[in-house]
């Protein structure tokens, strides 16, 4: 078994947590927290011991650190584990500044880091990627990815998360840029705040609706929402030569009821905990990959790539205009 140490015992944290220390393959040895009460809970609750970060990074037993902690310590803290030789596993965004996030790419180019867009672990999203894959669809041509939160987040956490872009769509424009294939060589996007007059108040937007294009001609339209008002909203059609490739929101259960009245459904899951729990979980079998000596899927770069993509959508909210790449 692989020793790792979290860093952060928050609600990601507690997800990570979780699922490493179920992994047989991961002994979760150590937790990080500067709330001594979270850090304690946690390390209380699998059997692992409350460490410092100059503990944890220090230890030459602990091969990996999970880092899921405050998006502003990402960087550094990612920086600091690959010169000590640790396998990475970071929450994304790698970081809220773009230019700050390529600084790094002597220390983390070549690093063993996982960026953690959960989504690519999605079993659906995995499905649907490996029949576009397969050609058996054609030639694709263009994608229509749809995120759209239940609810919106406190006006206190919007303060802090970076931005809509960079905060909850990022997801969005890493899934673009794994179906498409291709990078992205023009980004539009337009946004309102129609769902929270707080958010407004912040600088942020709460709906916004983003086209990526790239340089064959490829296209995606991303449609983002802080507030669905019918739960978790997470679906994606592929358009390609041949055909459709779908994949939809998934239900709380497969019971239906049929009367007079039609056909009812269950309510769609309310919230990425649930929504993503199984790509939580394949996404820490494949740092386990990592650990053994396998390559991350997704790293460093696709967290750059990711996040300039959140930065020319924020740029052609506030220009109005098409951002080229």
């Amino acid at each position: 078994m692989h020793k790792v140490a979290i860093i952060g015992a928050g609600r990601i944290g507690r997800i990570h947590a979780k699922n490493a220390a179920l992994n047989r393959r991961i002994e979760l040895a150590g937790v990080v927290d500067p709330m001594a009460d979270a850090a304690a809970s946690m390390a209380a609750e699998w059997g692992s011991k409350v460490m410092s970060l100059d503990e944890a990074m220090d230890d030459a037993s602990i091969a990996g650190v999970i880092i899921a902690s405050s998006t502003d310590t990402h960087l550094d803290y990612s920086v600091r584990a690959a010169k000590a030789g640790k396998a990475i596993f970071c929450e994304k965004p790698i970081d809220q500044d773009l230019e700050r996030a390529k600084s790094a790419a002597d220390d983390l180019g070549q690093a063993r880091i996982l960026l953690a867009f959960n989504r690519r672990f999605d079993p659906n999203f995995q499905a649907l990627k490996a029949r576009l894959d397969s050609g058996v669809m054609g030639s694709l041509e263009s994608v229509q990815i749809t995120s759209n939160d239940p609810s919106p987040p406190p006006p206190s956490y919007v303060a802090v998360s970076g931005g809509l872009f960079k905060d909850m769509a990022i997801h969005d424009f890493d899934m673009a840029r794994w179906l498409l294939g291709e990078e992205v060589t023009e980004v539009y996007a337009a946004g309102s705040c129609l769902v929270d007059p707080e958010i407004g108040k912040l600088g942020d937007v709460d709906t916004a609706r983003t086209v990526l294009k790239t340089a064959s001609g490829k296209l995606c339209v991303i449609s983002n929402s802080r507030r669905s008002g019918f739960g978790y909203d997470q679906r994606i059609e592929a358009y390609a030569s041949k055909g459709m490739v779908k994949a939809d929101n998934v239900l709380e259960s497969t019971v239906q009821v049929w009367g007079e009245a039609g056909a009812a459904a269950d309510r769609f899951q309310n919230f990425f905990l649930d929504r993503y729990a199984e790509a939580y979980r394949r996404e820490m079998e494949h740092f386990a990959d990592m650990l053994d000596g396998g390559a991350a899927s997704v790293g460093y770069a696709d967290g750059v790539a990711a996040l300039a993509l959140a930065e020319a959508a924020a740029q052609s909210v506030k220009t109005g205009s098409v951002v080229r790449l």
